[in-house]
């Protein structure tokens, strides 16, 4: 019972702290501004309770004008804190290093508390906190020469009760201990700075590779059928070319063209993917009807190999995903069976309730791969390889697959053998079970 009343104490108290500390701080702040704005906050953190207790001191020990420079001192604290709040950060570092300057050379010249110190810490913050060299050194050059002046000529104060040495001490140990603290507290946001960078040279990188690797796409994947269909219209349109081979040439044509699409359709999902990033919007719908739409998309495929479909998807599964998404990761999935297939083979479509999801398999009779292939399937480094009749696509459908399978809360399993087939399964969420069925789809 204590101990769980000392944890929940301790978490009240480290929220109340970093709440404390994260004053003003707000989303979409620069790097830097987050880091000065902290580090004012953590200054005026121990500076209220420190100076208020010397507030009430003094006024105990009769030192009135000095308690009430410390009470200054103390709502000049209080100030940052209610400025950063109000996201009027200028004004607060203005306020606290003019008014702190104004007290400490006040207190340094007539108490020699030793608060003259504590001037060196403000050049200190000044060089932190601004980007302007005039500022710095108009500053720093005016609160270092009134630091001299108060150690070679300090000012005496009729009816002024002297400050015992020991507080002197403490005043010089304390400031003298700041710079400590405070570059300590930067060399940590370098530090940070530096990982940030390095990760966005990262990115930069990466994305470089991508950029490189999709032009490589355009210009092999792409451009090749555009140019042949050219140069095969060019020559038929000048009467190079018979009517009755352009005739031939056209069902080859038509096969390439809608490779084509299929590839510009995963280049402009990927493209979009890269720049927007992916947003799934999950949604119920039945699965089966979708499935349906996507072979009718590979009828002419199917029909030319002589593939049959064996479906068993049950009528009555739900899916709870992005349509859109789970219909691009059919569409490469059965793509890929067809690409890879042998004529007259056959490929099942598959649906099995697994606890809460459901597991959607493709699984053709084709060429199958190496367990090199299958680790590399799913990276920008995945070279792709040629159908049983020379189809080829991009390499990025599966990339895409993946990306969306995890945006869906799924994952994907690849099963493959050499010479014996392949399968695909993607795991999505389930809503309900159904009833098996087992149809042809020819």
């Amino acid at each position: 019972m204590l101990n769980d009343l000392q944890r929940i104490a301790h978490e009240k108290i480290v929220l109340l702290w970093n709440a404390i500390v994260n004053v003003g701080i707000h989303p979409g702040m620069p790097f830097m501004e987050i880091r000065r704005t902290k580090m004012l906050n953590l200054l005026a953190l121990p500076c209220i309770p420190c100076m208020f207790f010397f507030c009430l001191l003094n006024l105990y020990q009769g030192r009135y004008l000095l308690s009430s420079l410390n009470l200054c001192t103390t709502l000049g604290a209080l100030g940052v804190l209610y400025l950063h709040y109000n996201r009027k950060y200028l004004s607060a570092r203005l306020s606290l290093i003019v008014s702190s300057a104004i007290v400490y050379t006040f207190t340094g010249f007539y108490f020699h508390n030793g608060s003259e110190y504590f001037l060196i810490n403000i050049v200190i913050v000044i060089v932190l906190v601004y980007d302007n060299w005039w500022i710095i050194g108009i500053a720093s050059l005016c609160l270092i020469t009134i630091f001299l002046g108060i150690v070679y000529f300090p000012q005496h104060m009729d009816g002024v009760v002297p400050v015992p040495k020991e507080r002197v001490w403490l005043n010089a140990t304390i400031s003298l201990a700041f710079p400590v603290i405070g570059l300590t507290f930067f060399k940590s946001i370098q530090a940070d700075y530096q990982k940030e960078i390095e990760h966005s040279r990262s990115n930069l990188v990466t994305m470089n590779k991508d950029k490189e690797k999709l032009f490589s796409i355009v210009a092999h994947d792409v451009r090749s059928p555009l140019a042949t269909l050219e140069v095969l219209l060019d020559m038929y349109l000048k009467g190079e070319y018979p009517e009755k081979d352009m005739k031939e040439a056209a069902q080859v044509l038509h096969e390439k063209v809608a490779q084509l699409g299929g590839s510009l359709d995963n280049i402009l999902r990927w493209s979009s993917r890269s720049m927007k990033g992916i947003h799934a919007n999950p949604s119920l719908f039945p699965l089966l009807p979708l499935v349906t739409d996507v072979l009718y998309f590979f009828r002419l495929q199917l029909m030319q190999k002589n593939i049959a479909i064996r479906m068993k998807v049950e009528e009555n599964v739900v899916l709870y995903a992005d349509r859109d998404h789970v219909s691009v990761i059919l569409r490469n999935f059965i793509s890929n069976a067809l690409k890879f297939s042998y004529a007259g083979g056959d490929v099942v479509i598959e649906a099995k309730l697994q606890s809460d999801q459901v597991a959607v398999s493709i699984t053709d009779e084709g060429k199958g791969m190496s367990p090199k292939q299958v680790g590399e399937l799913f990276s920008y480094s995945n070279h792709p390889e040629y159908g049983t009749n020379g189809e080829r696509g991009t390499g990025l459908g599966l990339v895409l697959c993946r990306e969306f399978a995890i945006q869906n809360g799924g994952s994907i399993n690849v099963e493959s053998m050499t010479g014996k087939g392949t399968s695909f399964t993607i795991s999505l969420p389930a809503v309900a079970p159904g009833d098996e069925e087992d149809d042809c789809f020819n």
